[in-house]
């Protein structure tokens, strides 16, 4: 069984236009730098892989994890040198999502800037599309 990475938000993003992009998923220099640190100490594992979960009061939830390989029906986002699975059943929820590290005094997770959900919960971690 993978274990989990780190805390994930979500935000939705109402004002971003969706560009056209090859990856389902674009990663942001902070996101890079992060995954590069965690899978140091991690030389089994290739990547992370992003999945959704029916949990939360809003309907889904993000969910990472270190990955030892790509999965047969994994999309696989390879950005600056790391790479990033993304399970089926997330796909179509992260498309033109962006995908951002952010750390301050009080906390530090990855955030999904995702233009396509309708609503999120108020603490951010759980969204509908």
């Amino acid at each position: 069984m993978a274990s989990s990475v780190v805390r994930a938000t979500v935000r939705a993003v109402s004002k971003r236009r969706i560009q056209a992009t090859r990856a389902a998923l674009t990663l942001t220099p902070s996101a890079v730098q992060k995954i590069k640190e965690l899978l140091k100490d991690k030389p089994d594992h290739v990547g992370v892989k992003v999945g959704v979960r029916t949990r939360g009061c809003n309907g889904l939830s993000y969910t990472l994890e270190y990955s030892k390989s790509k999965g047969d029906s994994d999309e696989e986002v390879v950005q600056d040198g790391v790479r990033v699975f993304i399970e089926k059943k997330a796909q179509l929820t992260l498309l033109g999502t962006e995908m951002d590290y952010v750390e301050d005094k009080l906390s530090s997770e990855f955030v999904f800037n995702n233009p396509n959900i309708k609503g999120t919960c108020g603490c951010g971690e759980s969204f509908n599309i």
